[in-house]
């Protein structure tokens, strides 16, 4: 999956949302963890909220995590959009 158009609309708005959406549909072979997401982006489409994309990502990542790093990320994702590069930095931590 195409995660980094996911994390460039998340950190900075662009592409635009209808785009990652249809990149990410188009996804060959998404992880099992990440397909009740995709059901929710084709019925949705660009009007999925940025709050279930951030879900998707933590999803795709395997990571554990709960509704707590949804918030969080969402903190993160709010501040780098507004020019926090440490915000920005903290979002990319979270992925390494």
């Amino acid at each position: 999956m195409d995660v980094e158009a996911l994390d460039r609309y998340l950190l900075t708005g662009s592409p635009a949302k209808a785009d990652v959406v249809a990149g990410l549909l188009a996804a060959p072979s998404p992880p099992d963890r990440a397909r009740p997401f995709l059901e929710g982006l084709r019925v949705l489409g660009p009007r999925t909220p940025d709050l279930a994309l951030i879900a998707l990502r933590l999803a795709i990542s395997a990571k554990p995590h709960g509704d707590h790093d949804v918030s969080r990320l969402r903190g993160l994702v709010e501040r780098a959009r507004g020019g926090d590069a440490q915000a920005r930095d903290a979002y990319a931590a979270e992925f390494r």
